[in-house]
């Protein structure tokens, strides 16, 4: 039944079918029922126009699961840009959205909140850019601040107190860097110590800043390390030689996961960092898989999540503009998730190690986010 709900909003993305399943015979069972818009605003076409057409999949897929007929998904597009957000936002408001999934990226979310937020429309936005949240905005994409902060949890656990920070000097090391000394503050430990480096720069001259700073105090415990791939092993490299009282214990974040070359550097043994729960992950991959014959990638998952999420809030045919953010528990593509007040998303990580076999290890699974996000 699904494959035939692709084929169809492939030949009419505008105006996704009605019914899951094929023509529907016989009288409408659910004429008379208000039936809930909820507009997707993706880029079907441009740049980024294969990844859109995945994500749309994903949300038909959600609401496909949901089983509710009350609930129409619109599809609009972007085009991978700010003004065609802006522009498939006031659409979407105009045609009597109640809810809006997407735009994907931060600058087509800034774009779009406007006619959302106007319109009172909650917005569940595909960024993983935390600035972008609140006043009716939610953004669905893992953050460096959830990553960071799981990580700094499970170290603090195991007696882990000083932090120190290498972090690309760049919009998504200065994200971790402020994740950091949020999660410090918030486990009660002393300000972490946080050396920015160029890019491309010298990272053995940053890791010597970085031990400089701290040997008063005996050198940090734990390093969070804001690069990956090559940079992440140079770094662990130099901190490995890098004059510490103490070798400190390495944390990184998601990205780590997806990198076998990591997982094979002895130096990066006894690392720690949070991504998706893989438990979680696996069975929306294999249900995907099943539904459009395609490996879905990471980001698409956030897409499913989302569309998910307004299903839910938007059904039984109430017709009336959906509330979000009371802490109720989704379990999503990537584990559980919480909506929670002021645009805030609580998010369960898993917890993975390297531990010399060659493959990340779980140590911890994701648990779900308390009601406060805790």
């Amino acid at each position: 039944m699904l494959a035939l709900v692709v084929a169809l909003a492939a030949c009419a993305p505008q105006a996704p079918p009605r019914y899951f399943g094929g023509p529907f015979r016989g009288p409408d069972p659910y004429a008379q029922v208000p039936r809930t818009q909820v507009a997707l605003l993706l880029p079907l076409s441009g740049g980024n126009a294969q990844l859109g057409r995945a994500m749309l999949n994903a949300a038909q897929l959600a609401l496909f699961e949901q089983g509710d007929r009350t609930v129409e998904f619109v599809p609009l597009d972007t085009g991978g840009s700010p003004s065609g957000a802006a522009a498939a936002a006031r659409t979407a408001v105009s045609n009597g959205a109640r809810i809006i999934v997407g735009p994907l990226t931060a600058s087509e979310t800034s774009a779009a909140a406007g006619a959302a937020r106007a319109a009172r429309a909650p917005m569940l936005a595909l960024t993983n850019d935390a600035a972008q949240a609140g006043g009716g905005v939610w953004t669905l994409g893992i953050t460096p601040q959830q990553q960071v902060e799981r990580a700094m949890q499970v170290a603090a656990a195991t007696g882990a107190r000083r932090i120190g920070v290498l972090a690309p000097d760049d919009a998504f090391g200065r994200r971790l860097a402020q994740a950091a000394r949020k999660a410090a503050a918030d486990l009660d430990l002393p300000q972490p110590q946080i050396v920015m480096h160029a890019p491309r720069g010298d990272m053995a001259h940053a890791v010597r800043q970085l031990a400089d700073a701290t040997a008063a105090v005996g050198g940090p415990d734990a390093v969070l390390i804001g690069s990956s791939g090559e940079r992440a092993r140079q770094a662990a490299a130099a901190i490995a030689s890098g004059g510490f009282a103490t070798r400190p214990r390495l944390l990184g974040h998601a990205l780590w996961l997806e990198d076998e070359s990591l997982a094979r550097d002895p130096a990066m043994e006894g690392a720690l960092f949070a991504a998706p729960d893989p438990s979680a992950r696996s069975g929306f991959v294999a249900r995907y898989l099943a539904a459009f014959d395609e490996q879905p990638s990471r980001i698409v998952a956030v897409a499913y999540d989302a569309a998910g999420i307004a299903a839910r809030a938007a059904g039984g045919g109430r017709g009336a503009m959906p509330r979000l953010g009371d802490g109720e528990l989704f379990l999503g593509a990537d584990g559980p998730i919480r909506l929670l007040p002021g645009g805030q998303v609580a998010r369960g990580l898993a917890v993975f190690t390297f531990d010399g076999s060659g493959e990340p290890r779980l140590v911890e699974s994701a648990a779900p986010p308390g009601p406060a996000g805790i």
